[in-house]
């Protein structure tokens, strides 16, 4: 054991609290139907008739929704939201159809 160790008494200073000042809420935004969130329905439902597969549904949702998240921060979102909705949507069939074939494949290994 270590003989050189020494007991420190912990001491606390005071409670400290802070008052907050009230600030008013930003109004409910989801309830009005913007030109973006319009853009956004437009594009995706153009790109979920494209698509075949039913897994790549939920897949392009989501795509859609971090786009227009992202293109809401910018100074242009509807400039910059359809060109982040491609990407976003390219990756999301992609990864979709990447996964498929692994369980593919995983199945084959499984049967063999």
């Amino acid at each position: 054991m270590n003989k050189d160790r020494q007991k420190v008494a912990a001491r606390f200073a005071p409670e400290t609290r802070f008052k907050v000042p009230t600030v008013p809420t930003a109004p409910f935004r989801a309830t009005e139907d913007t030109e973006l969130e319009l853009l956004k329905e437009r594009l995706l439902r153009a790109r979920l008739t494209a698509v075949t597969e039913p897994e790549v549904n939920a897949r392009l949702r989501r795509a859609a929704n971090d786009a227009a998240a992202l293109a809401w921060a910018t100074q242009f979102p509807l400039l910059v939201f359809p060109a982040l909705f491609e990407e976003k949507a390219l990756a999301a069939v992609r990864t979709a159809r990447h996964q498929a074939w692994i369980r593919e494949r995983s199945a084959e290994l499984l049967a063999a």
